[in-house]
């Protein structure tokens, strides 16, 4: 049975060497940048399959559902596999699987065909979702529980790196080329390096000695009586990173669109890209100040004001036109910033035994990412890009709602087995 991850140790001097956690978690940092680096760039895919196939938003999108439905599927089979072969085994076989999805671009770009483009992007996120099954409980572990949220927010600051530097990277390799010819060369180039880079680096933590985790021996065997379904905690958490994925997706899957239109940046997709950057550079910016203010401030409390900013920001960006809009729909990223580590921690607080799959279930929900940019495409066809940043909006509602509730739900779960 799953249980609270713990460090493994045969002997006093053993244990004393694994409290020291500065490589474990630095080696961590390194993967959440991967992860961070290859998601985001769908914010720059999407514009250039865009035009590549001649979609509307709605059909763009379903590169974004493609991508996250594989959280919804594969989350539960990766919290089982967690189970069985370990934390690091499941890391390598996450960085391999995302080295196939990588590969499987080439095909895709050389046949010109649209629902290959899919596919590899769900294999992809496959092996993302083995990553963020396997990774965010291991950081959460690796040090006292009540740090455990400043640990991810730190980890995710890296996640950060990745996503603000991902833009330019593919905004450089696919949005400066003309052309179908061009520009499948360019996808080609672009994803076998990331399959290159991914390889390499499942190579490097295969050799790495990192603390083994595993459920505390004293509470595997006993039953306490409590399911999963009964911490209502992690199901509202669950609930609260569907919508915050959904949100945080949504506004950075529109962002080059919203910047090209005339009112707003009226701009080219090249030049759009880059702004997609600072949109992720101020989580990155925002994580790195959330992991020293949640040591001294209560990690609700901090979620509801970011969740908050975000909505009076979109309000803003809503009913205003040029600079004014552009700013405030970049500074969402840097109140975006602690949410997902915060939602994270907060949502897997005190399950003990149950700790593995709160954490698939709440990966699994990691899907708001598939759904929500689909909605509000939707809502963009219908209407137009800057009516549709209502649905990321009333997404941060639900948010804050999580965070006025999170504590009680906690306390009521840790009463269940008292009782």
């Amino acid at each position: 049975m799953a249980g609270i991850p713990t460090f493994s140790s045969s002997d006093q001097s053993q244990e004393s060497r694994l409290l020291d956690y500065r490589l474990p978690l630095a080696s961590m940092c390194v993967l959440f940048f991967f992860i961070g680096f290859i998601t985001v760039l769908n914010d720059v895919l999407i514009p250039h399959l865009k035009e590549m196939f001649s979609l509307n938003y709605t059909q763009a999108m379903l590169i974004q559902f493609c991508f996250f439905s594989a959280y919804f599927i594969v989350s539960v089979p990766a919290g089982l596999l967690v189970h069985k072969v370990g934390y690091k085994s499941s890391m390598i076989f996450g960085l391999l699987t995302t080295a196939l999805g990588c590969g499987l671009f080439y095909p895709a770009a050389s046949l010109h065909v649209y629902g290959l483009f899919l596919l590899a992007l769900f294999v992809l996120a496959s092996g993302l979702t083995i990553l963020q099954v396997s990774v965010n409980p291991y950081v959460a572990a690796l040090g006292p529980e009540r740090l455990a949220s400043s640990r991810l927010i730190l980890a995710q600051a890296l996640n950060s790196f990745g996503t603000t530097i991902g833009p330019f990277f593919a905004g450089m390799m696919l949005l400066s080329v003309s052309g179908i010819a061009a520009g499948s060369e360019a996808v080609k180039t672009q994803y076998l390096m990331l399959a290159g880079v991914l390889i390499l680096a499942s190579f490097i933590v295969k050799k790495l000695k990192l603390p083994e985790i595993h459920e505390s021996s004293h509470t595997v065997e006993v039953n306490d009586g409590r399911t999963i379904w009964q911490a209502k905690q992690t199901l509202f958490g669950a609930c609260a990173i569907f919508f915050y994925v959904g949100a945080e997706v949504g506004i950075g899957s529109f962002l080059i669109n919203y910047f090209e239109l005339h009112h707003i940046g009226n701009m080219s997709a090249a030049s759009a890209a880059h702004f997609v950057g600072y949109y992720w550079g101020g989580a990155m910016i925002g994580r790195f100040i959330g992991a020293v203010v949640t040591r001294v401030v209560k990690p609700q409390l901090a979620l509801m004001f970011n969740g908050s900013m975000a909505i009076l920001l979109l309000c803003v960006s809503m009913n205003t036109s040029g600079y004014l809009a552009m700013g405030s729909i970049l500074a969402v990223g840097l109140f975006n910033s602690i949410m997902f580590p915060t939602i994270f921690s907060l949502a897997i607080k005190g399950l003990e035994r149950h700790t593995s799959r709160g954490s698939g279930l709440v990966c699994l929900a990691i899907v708001g990412g598939a759904v929500m940019p689909l909605v509000q495409g939707a809502v963009a066809d219908i209407t137009d890009v800057q009516a549709s940043f209502i649905i990321p909006a009333l997404s941060y509602l639900v948010i804050i709602g999580f965070a006025m509730s999170a504590p009680r739900l906690t306390e009521k779960w840790r009463q269940l087995k008292v009782n």
